[in-house]
């Protein structure tokens, strides 16, 4: 089903259609006809920009009304952007925390952890002594004859026990004064990096919720009131550069031949003070026919071809789309 943006384009383009066969009709087919030696009969076409956005949203801001002039980058409407975001916010806290983890990959245990590895180290170097000083009076005891063997052994293995205990925590130490592996610290440089594309991403989803005009021109319509929903791409604002307005008129195949791309030519129309200076742009080389439509040596007469005439930019604006005129070579 069309919604009710597409829906009025639909309409405006049939009355539009009507409207021009209604005056073609009237002229005698317009395409073909003259008021001089060297004038043809046209109508002043536009080539409308749509400006929609990728995103969905409801509509909470429409800057420009119809028949408003903007200039490129002015706004033009702005959807609603809490979703956008609270999507860029987390992509903001995600990134921060990859980024905390990374640098402390690179800088290894921090001071409090390393004190108390210290001090695990110093508790284990008393052991050791003490496991030491033991062993030494049972070596005397038992060459004496005082002291059992087994004793002994269980004396020894205690003094051993503990020097491997005291090796650990040396090793524990200089392990926390090194950075991460390298592996560690590649694998979450990643991690930032891909944060940093989803930040990036979550940015620009948000700035299209806001759309300004493309270029300098005319508002022709705007296709969505405030608080409607939008659906992703659909156009909200109908415009009309100056660039887009172009005339096209029709000349008969004794003519073609002889105009060029670029070729000056004049545009009158009913009320405008002056004629308007423009150049042709296009020339059809697709052959078409007035009624009636069976060719014949007779009626070669009727052929005739489109050709497209560009008004001069500051003068454009005096133009306007479905508009009788009627062009002259000068």
């Amino acid at each position: 089903m069309m919604n009710r943006g597409q829906k009025s384009l639909f309409l405006r383009g049939r009355v539009l259609r009507g409207l021009l066969i209604l005056v073609f009709a009237t002229m005698g087919f317009v395409g073909c006809s003259k008021r001089g030696d060297s004038g043809y009969q046209g109508y002043v076409e536009g080539r409308y920009v749509y400006v929609s956005t990728p995103q969905a949203g409801r509509l909470d801001h429409l800057a420009a009304a119809r028949g408003d002039t903007v200039n490129a980058s002015q706004a033009l409407f702005t959807l609603d952007q809490e979703p956008e975001h609270s999507a860029e916010l987390q992509a903001r806290k995600t990134l921060l925390a990859d980024e905390g983890r990374l640098a402390d990959l690179k800088t290894g245990k921090r001071p409090p952890e390393k004190d108390v590895i210290s001090a695990q180290l110093a508790q284990a170097k008393v052991e050791l002594q003490k496991s030491e000083d033991l062993l030494k009076s049972d070596e005397a005891q038992y060459a004496a004859g005082g002291f059992s063997l087994t004793d002994l052994i269980s004396a020894r293995a205690a003094v051993a026990a503990n020097a491997a205990i005291v090796r650990q925590f040396q090793s524990n130490l200089e392990v926390a004064a090194l950075p991460g592996r390298e592996e560690q610290i590649a694998a979450q440089a990643a991690v930032v990096a891909a944060d940093k594309a989803a930040l990036q991403q979550a940015k620009w989803k948000l700035q299209q919720k806001q759309v300004a005009a493309p270029k300098d021109g005319l508002v022709f319509d705007t296709l969505y009131r405030e608080g409607d929903w939008v659906a992703a791409g659909t156009p909200v604002v109908q415009m009309l550069p100056p660039a887009n307005v172009e005339v096209r008129f029709f000349v008969p195949e004794t003519i073609v031949g002889k105009l060029k791309i670029g070729q000056k030519v004049n545009v009158h129309c009913d009320g405008c003070d002056a004629e308007v200076a423009g150049e042709i742009s296009f020339v059809s080389n697709q052959v078409e026919y007035t009624p009636p439509v069976i060719y014949s040596n007779e009626n070669r007469s009727k052929l005739v071809f489109m050709v497209i005439a560009r008004p001069a930019a500051d003068k454009a604006a005096s133009l306007h789309p479905g508009q009788p005129v009627e062009v002259t070579l000068p």
